[in-house]
């Protein structure tokens, strides 16, 4: 497991603690100052919990757009409750006796509060925030769906390719970034609830997570297209990551550019982050299946006669997003029907027509997003369009998709045809004899402009980057794959290796 993943996760957590403390103890004190103003806040922040993780990341991303700032305002907003309610509840528990004593003194409204409540109130305020920052150290593991990074990388991957040690791995860390914050602030707690110095209990602490947060500030600095460097996304998948890492060894050993490979991000995140106003990124890898109905949504049939689908695709994306493909890599990792051998050997199984007579034995399961209404290349169109009739259908997700078939929860899926794990899993892929799944062929897609914008210092990128057309076979991209996903061989290393048998570097 690479550190960096640690560090990433260690500055989500303390940028978004930091952001709760600067908005929580305003908000809690004026929860206490004012009560007619306590209900609406504390409803609020109520209100904000019960959201779940990824909803409420997907809102924000659609505001803030993928990466890190989605995910720390994410998990500032899930760790206000503590903060507020704890805020709130160590003033009004403060003795009546002192209020008043402070009041007898002469003292005003600010500086009974400042001098004399918040001191006494902060060890329950800190108790707060302990258990603000502590939560927010696993929900900081959703920010690998949104271009996050952080240690969910790690266990979304040991996840979908069925990698204990990887997932022990990723556990572990988040245990121990617990128990090392959580103890560091049990020390600093018991310290306040000792100290009789206001002031040492709040600066101490303090002066602890600024010096932290400063630490792993780098890590949470994320690079923006436009610069002197080409700007990628790392994928939640090992075909995209091997296509990445290829673009940058052939850009950085061709031309004097350098490329960066931010945190990892699933397609519909990735294309949002490539077409969005910010654009923080300049290229992807894509399928012109996947840009005609996922990103266009638009089905095969609209396309016209006697046009490709990846140049109506193409031209279609130009005009509404400004990006288009380049040519294609040599790959269609297009949708595919599979069963484990010994259903196929049972039955008899070639094509996806062998299924029709003996459907009604088999259960058919695939990840949820299969199963949704939206577009043709869904389950119930399929099934209509080839007469299926399961005994069951099962949706999982996706990560679990493989472990869910090998353990014979269901019989039939949905796979993608180059998925090295088709093969670690013993599956066989059925011909699509009525070709109801349209091609998806992998290609880069690009921002207009991006060659212009390196015209001067790389000229040669464009013809760099079209080196790759052609090269990449399906039998290429399930072999690079299986060695990612189940010889655990670095995604550097394989594309290292095909690009130097291929002579391309």
């Amino acid at each position: 497991m690479s550190w960096a993943f640690l560090w990433e996760h260690l500055f989500l957590v303390l940028a978004s603690g930091i952001l709760s403390v600067l908005i929580g103890l305003p908000l809690g004190t004026a929860a206490y100052l004012f009560p007619k103003a306590r209900g609406v806040i504390l409803r609020a922040v109520d209100i904000l919990q019960t959201i779940p993780s990824l909803a409420l990341l997907g809102i924000i991303m659609v505001f803030a757009g993928p990466g890190k700032a989605t995910v720390v305002i994410g998990i500032t907003l899930y760790s206000l409750l503590p903060v507020v309610r704890n805020t709130c509840l160590g003033l009004q528990q403060v003795d009546p006796g002192v209020k008043e004593a402070a009041r007898g003194m002469g003292m005003g409204r600010m500086h009974r509060l400042l001098r004399v409540e918040f001191p006494l109130a902060f060890p329950t305020v800190f108790t707060g925030i302990r258990i603000a920052v502590v939560n927010a150290i696993g929900t900081a593991a959703f920010a690998a769906f949104v271009g996050g990074g952080g240690i969910g990388v790690i266990l979304n991957r040991g996840i979908r390719i069925q990698n204990m040690g990887l997932i022990l791995a990723g556990t572990a860390a988040l245990m121990a970034i617990a128990l090392a914050l959580d103890l560091l602030m049990g020390f600093f707690e018991r310290g306040a609830r000792t100290t009789h110095s206001g002031a040492k209990a709040v600066l101490l602490p303090a002066a602890a997570i600024l010096a932290a947060f400063a630490l792993v500030l780098p890590y949470g600095i994320e690079q923006k297209a436009g610069g002197r460097e080409l700007i990628l996304y790392d994928g939640d998948y090992s075909e995209t990551q091997l296509v990445h890492h290829m673009v940058k060894q052939l850009v950085e050993g061709k031309t004097d550019l350098q490329v960066t490979i931010q945190g990892q991000m699933s397609q519909v995140n990735n294309f949002k982050a490539l077409t969005g106003d910010s654009s923080p990124c300049d290229l992807m890898i894509s399928y012109d299946g996947t840009l005609l109905t996922t990103f266009l949504h638009q089905d095969p049939d609209d396309v016209p006669d006697g046009v490709r689908l990846y140049d109506y695709a193409n031209e279609a994306a130009r005009e509404e997003y400004g990006v288009y493909l380049l040519d294609k890599l040599g790959f269609d990792n297009t949708y595919a029907i599979a069963v484990p051998e010994e259903i196929a050997q049972r039955y008899g199984l070639e094509t996806v027509s062998d299924l029709i007579p003996v459907a009604g034995q088999l259960v058919f399961g695939a990840e949820h997003e299969f199963f949704t209404q939206e577009g043709s290349m869904k389950y119930g169109p399929f099934t209509r369009s080839y007469g299926l009739n399961f005994r069951d259908q099962v949706s999982v997700d996706v990560s679990l998709k493989y472990a869910a078939i090998e353990s014979g929860q269901f019989d039939v899926t949905e796979v993608y045809a180059t998925d090295g794990l088709n093969r670690k899993a013993g599956l066989k892929v059925l011909e699509d004899d009525r070709n109801f799944f349209p091609d998806y062929n992998g290609a880069l897609l690009v921002r207009e402009g991006i060659f212009e914008r390196f015209a001067d210092t790389a000229p040669q990128l464009e013809a760099v980057l079209a080196s790759l057309a052609g090269e990449i076979s399906n039998e290429d991209m399930v072999e690079m794959t299986y060695r990612v996903d189940v010889l655990e061989e670095p995604v550097d290393q394989v594309a290292r290796s095909f690009l130097t048998e291929r002579g391309l570097l």
